[in-house]
């Protein structure tokens, strides 16, 4: 008898105890009604097409009258300001899973001019929320306001890590205090 509970308890000490991971997958329901308008942001992990951005960065959603939705993107740069414009389509059956072109429109027939961006997150009042992909690659904590509570963010961060997405990469862009 013993000898059970000792193998029990060293046993119980080499069994590694790891936080269960969350599915990275989009948000069930997404109120695109609520989600469009302008959104900070607060993080980004880095990527080619934000390298110049130094801070108030926004991204605007707009819906359109032929279901798709119209993006426009602007950061602080050393120069001034940068803006990129491109079109979000919403993927059948999924509400919170776009297929997003910054490419211009006759490159649109080309598979990889369209990126899988998927809100993973949103605040019940969509006050804050985070867009990442399916490769891990990319993600944002972005916020209705210029600014994020360090605890928030904090907590957005925890649960992004596990999703998989490497958050000790992240860029901030605005304060989180």
């Amino acid at each position: 008898m013993l000898h059970v509970m000792l193998m029990t308890l060293m046993m119980a000490g080499t069994t590694p105890i790891a936080p269960p991971a969350l599915p990275n997958q989009p948000v069930p329901t997404l109120d695109l009604a609520r989600y469009a308008g302008q959104w900070h942001e607060i993080a980004h992990l880095p990527m080619f097409f934000q390298r110049k951005c130094l801070g108030a960065v926004t991204a605007t959603y707009t819906p359109m009258p032929d279901g798709t939705i119209h993006v426009r993107n602007a950061c602080q740069t050393a120069d001034g300001q940068q803006t990129v414009e491109g079109v979000a389509k919403i993927e059948d059956g999924q509400p919170a899973a776009f297929k997003v072109r910054f490419a211009p429109a006759w490159l649109g027939w080309l598979p990889r001019a369209w990126a899988d961006y998927w809100v993973i997150e949103v605040d019940p009042d969509y006050q804050w929320a985070v867009v990442g992909s399916p490769s891990h690659k990319y993600l944002w904590i972005l916020a209705r306001r210029p600014d994020m509570p360090r605890a928030l963010f904090e907590d957005i961060k925890h649960r992004a890590r596990q999703r998989g997405y490497a958050v000790e990469d992240l860029l901030l862009m605005a304060p989180v205090n």
